[in-house]
């Protein structure tokens, strides 16, 4: 099956014509997709703000991550369900969408860089963590993670204007 073919075979899924076709089924969804966003990446902020070594310098890096993680890891969680039960309803415009594809890559992007993070950078947490500016490498992992998730957020936005508006 074809990704156009996938996507035409999502949109007709019962799922997808709820969301369509119903009242308020795109309205609750989309206001769960900005609310999952907001609590995602409103949190997220936060710790990278600390990474930066701009905000909440007295606290430990692994202290405001802990802090945060459940509240954006539930947000990432609403936000992914909520988007693609939206991709589901609207498969094929988002496909064809340049907005879409730029929003991807971006979340692909912010999780090679999460992963990164974790793998590479958070190993020597232990000599930096309590440091009111964390180093390089934090530094710009907290900044990637800034303007990737913009990114994303801008790319929704854009996708929004444009996939359903008339040729």
């Amino acid at each position: 099956m074809t990704i156009p073919g996938a996507a035409e075979w999502l949109e007709s899924t019962s799922l997808a014509i709820l969301i369509r076709e119903s009242l308020y089924g795109f309205a609750i969804v989309v206001g769960l997709h900005i609310l999952g966003l907001t609590l995602s990446v409103g949190t997220l902020l936060w710790v990278d703000l600390r990474m930066l070594g701009v905000s909440l310098q007295s606290l430990r890096v692994s202290a405001v991550y802990r802090g945060l993680a459940p509240w954006f890891l539930a947000g990432f969680a609403l936000m992914f369900i909520s988007g693609a039960t939206l991709f589901t309803a609207f498969a094929t415009s988002a496909y064809a969408n340049v907005y879409f594809r730029i929003k991807i890559v971006a979340l692909l992007l912010a999780g090679a860089n999460a992963l990164a993070f974790h793998v590479v950078t958070q190993r020597q947490s232990a000599t930096w963590d309590d440091a009111p500016r964390p180093p390089a490498a934090a530094r710009i992992a907290g900044l990637t993670s800034i303007v990737l998730w913009a990114l994303v957020i801008l790319a929704g936005r854009m996708m929004s204007y444009t996939m359903f508006s008339s040729p």
